[in-house]
């Protein structure tokens, strides 16, 4: 007569108890055993490989968990490691210094093993899981910043426009290493949402470090997080969609903007998409056909054929092939990378800026109850061309880096059109006022007093322009950002091209 579970286990378990007693040495000896019986060529469960391991062996020889030998002789070899894991579990409860409940021990358990996995995956609790509901809606509470579990700290994957992080200047890659003046090291993902997250007009103490400076303190009041996801203006016939994060209702926005903007005869569009730390994939998705007119947009393969997935563009761009510039940084992840890389492999947009972060997994939200859910990495993604997101992010076609544009302050311009008594000086007019004002600057500058000037050495933390400049007017944005300024003179340069007739004898 078989052995019922049960039974079996309580051997196992009086057999591992004679064995405990000697510390450390049963690890070894088991261990020696082990390598005994899988080069004896003994018959094993699985079949044998070609390199004489059966394929038991084989699967499990990344696992360094030894399985006790008590457990081994007595437990059929498909059962081992739950009966191991049941009897540590008894272990804790029973004997562990502080008195634990079975549902503590198992939720420690799950958010353990989750948490090991990869920095995505994790047991999402009451709060998580409520948050992650109000958060793809647009309006959620906290701090506006992504995250990621990073050196056992929290680091900063981008905060989200005007919110309270962006607000107290937080940047894309800034580590959190205490809150309210507790050190956070080794607390799990959902730990440190749970500390960030508070209720509204409560404030915060987070210290920062940042790159290879001192670390410091940044005070933040927590607020209601009202994502606004499209912003969208238009200079010089160029129209700029700044992109913050992609919710339900980003699609919807853009396409907005492209219908009301159609008798304007647009000569591109400049897509910002940097320090936009992800969102929906079906989005990021909807975006991307926006622009394209068939052609694959992204793929997501797992392990599974429910989990392997091609998207494809319908027929039809709505923007009637206007060039696209697309603006990329380190803080740019997930699904705005998915954005970036099918409009780069379908020939549709010039990438502008610095590699992106390089977030190309797939998350499953897996309810377990009514009010909480595991969060599993099921695939990753692959942009049209076959190249993994992950870990390698989104390479641009033209490198901008960050910098902010000065106009040197002492440079006075002549030119012909302002000298007195100028020849065809009323045929240029518009030539001098132009001067004229760009030299009225020069003189204001020189002679204005700046209260707020910055003290020596903190000179080098206007870095991040994209943070800096983005609530000023879009003209002075593009004179002062950089990588901003790049992307619509890639699109005037472009126009400039067709004016020219560029490209009418590419087809014969």
């Amino acid at each position: 007569m078989k052995k019922s579970i049960w039974s079996l286990f309580l051997m196992a378990g009086v057999l591992l108890s004679n064995t405990c007693c000697s510390g450390g040495a049963l690890r070894k000896d088991v261990a020696e055993k082990s390598s005994k019986s899988s080069s004896s060529g003994d018959g094993e469960k699985g079949g044998k490989t070609a390199k004489g391991k059966s394929a038991s062996e084989k699967k499990a020889s990344k696992c360094s968990l030894v399985i006790p030998d008590g457990i081994k002789k007595n437990i059929p070899e498909d059962m081992q490691y739950s009966v191991l894991l049941q009897m540590i579990f008894s272990f804790i409860r029973n004997e562990y210094v502080n008195e634990l409940e079975e549902g503590e021990i198992a939720e420690k358990a799950v958010s353990g093993v989750l948490a090991s996995l990869d920095p995505h995956s994790s047991y999402m609790n009451e709060k998580s899981f409520a948050a992650l509901k109000t958060q793809t809606d647009g309006e959620f509470g906290g701090l506006g910043i992504e995250i990621m579990m990073d050196e056992g700290f929290i680091r900063i994957i981008s905060p989200i426009d005007d919110t309270p992080a962006y607000k107290a200047g937080l940047r894309s890659g800034d580590l959190i290493i205490y809150i309210n003046d507790e050190c956070i090291n080794g607390i799990t993902s959902e730990e440190a949402l749970e500390k960030l997250r508070g209720k509204p007009k409560t404030k915060i103490k987070l210290k920062i470090k940042r790159g290879d400076k001192v670390p410091f303190d940044v005070e933040i009041e927590r607020d209601i997080i009202k994502v606004e996801s499209v912003k969208t203006e238009i200079l010089d016939n160029i129209g700029y969609i700044r992109i913050s994060t992609f919710d339900k209702n980003t699609t919807k926005n853009i396409k907005k903007f492209i219908k009301d903007n159609e008798a304007k005869k647009l000569h591109g569009l400049v897509i910002d998409i940097r320090n936009n730390p992800g969102g929906l994939l079906d989005e990021a998705v909807s975006v991307s056909d926006i622009f394209l007119d068939g052609g694959k947009i992204v793929s997501t393969r797992g392990r599974t054929k429910d989990n392997s997935k091609d998207f494809v563009a319908s027929k039809g761009d709505l923007t009637k092939g206007l060039p696209v510039a697309v603006l990329i940084n380190s803080g740019t992840a997930s699904a705005p990378e998915i954005l970036a890389g099918a409009l780069r492999d379908n020939k549709r947009a010039i990438i502008v800026g610095t590699r992106s972060f390089g977030k190309g997994s797939v998350q499953k939200v897996i309810p377990l109850s009514e009010n909480t859910a595991i969060k599993l990495t099921i695939a990753k993604h692959f942009t049209p061309s076959g190249e993994c997101i992950q870990a390698n992010g989104i390479t641009p076609d033209i490198e901008a880096d960050l910098a902010i544009i000065k106009r040197p302050e002492n440079i006075f311009i002549v030119r012909e059109e302002i000298l007195t008594n100028a020849l065809d000086a009323d045929k240029k007019e518009k030539n001098k006022k132009a001067t004229e004002a760009m030299n009225k600057k020069t003189i204001d500058s020189l002679n204005k007093k700046k209260s707020d000037k910055k003290k020596e050495g903190e000179e080098d933390d206007e870095d991040d322009n994209s943070e800096i400049y983005r609530k000023l007017p879009l003209s002075e944005r593009v004179e002062k950002d950089y990588q901003l300024s790049k992307a619509f003179d890639t699109i005037k340069a472009i126009e400039r091209f067709k004016s020219m007739g560029g490209g009418a004898n590419e087809k014969k």
